[in-house]
């Protein structure tokens, strides 16, 4: 099966190793060429533009930021949904606002094409792995006819439902939680450190009891290393923190704690951290 990828960073590249390992016959697209080089180098096959990622695919996996950067390169001058086939699935995988995630299926859906909803949480390793989550909103029907294509690349799938824009806010629920649970532990850390408590120790005692956090362990345990190098961009808990308490207005929801991490990546970024990985948020609670 040829699988064609728009965006090939750390969990497309991931994604995309997945399948080539299984394979797939991946086409790969990205803005830096050094990004698609390295899928190269294991077996795929360069894409100059995404109508040339997508040609003769089965199946279109879009990785990219944000929903603007979505409709590019689905539906501008050189986009991928005029050289799908009719019936080819495109996966949806950034983490967007349902508004958008449900005009793009519905603008894929008037090409004659499978789209699927599949916001993504795990981190690279997992995706390359195979054992990270998609969130998956799509037609039951449609589901089946690509259950190969997401049994191979996640083996926590999610059904979310079958209603386009209930992945997105599967994923910003999430996300807001693990925005709130890194905040959390980046906090507590550096209050360990200010207490003159061994902040690695300390971290090893919050692992085994009531503090535990997936988000708050893999993170601190970077960060208390030194090791910043990006895996996750601060400006995505950033972005996705803003996507979050946009859907919570439209409900007439408004939350106490999704604010206050919100204004910690804000806050992280401002202060000159916005590319560094999103553990760099100790850096600002170890501020005085």
């Amino acid at each position: 099966m040829k699988v064609g990828f728009i965006g090939v960073g750390n969990m497309g590249a991931g994604m995309a190793g997945r399948l080539l390992e299984g394979g797939c016959a991946v086409q790969a697209c990205d803005l830096v060429p050094g990004k698609v080089q390295a899928l190269v180098r294991q077996g795929a096959r360069a894409a100059a533009t995404p109508v040339h990622a997508a040609a003769g695919a089965h199946a279109l996996i879009v990785c990219v930021v944000d929903a603007r950067q979505s409709a590019e390169v689905l539906f501008g001058e050189r986009g991928a949904a005029a050289a799908l086939a009719p019936g080819s699935a495109v996966l949806l995988c950034p983490t967007i606002a349902p508004q958008d995630a449900q005009q793009l299926a519905s603008r894929l859906a008037e090409h004659d094409l499978d789209p699927i909803e599949a916001p993504m949480s795990g981190g690279p390793a997992r995706a390359r792995e195979g054992s990270m989550s998609l969130m998956v909103a799509c037609a039951d029907a449609v589901f089946e006819r690509h259950r190969w294509l997401l049994e191979r690349l996640a083996s926590r799938l999610f059904r979310v439902g079958t209603r386009w824009g209930d992945g997105a806010r599967t994923k910003l629920v999430n996300n807001l939680l693990a925005a709130i649970n890194l905040a959390g532990a980046a906090e507590a850390i550096a209050l360990a450190e200010r207490l003159g408590l061994d902040a690695a120790r300390t971290l090893e005692v919050i692992e085994q009891s009531s503090g535990q956090s997936w988000i708050g362990s893999d993170r601190m345990r970077r960060a208390i290393a030194g090791d910043y190098a990006p895996r996750a961009h601060v400006t995505l808990l950033q972005k996705d923190t803003g996507l979050a308490l946009d859907a919570a207005r439209a409900a007439g929801f408004a939350g106490l704690l999704g604010p206050l991490a919100h204004e910690a990546f804000n806050r992280a970024a401002a202060a000159g951290d916005a590319e560094l990985d999103d553990a760099a948020l100790l850096r600002l609670f170890r501020q005085p």
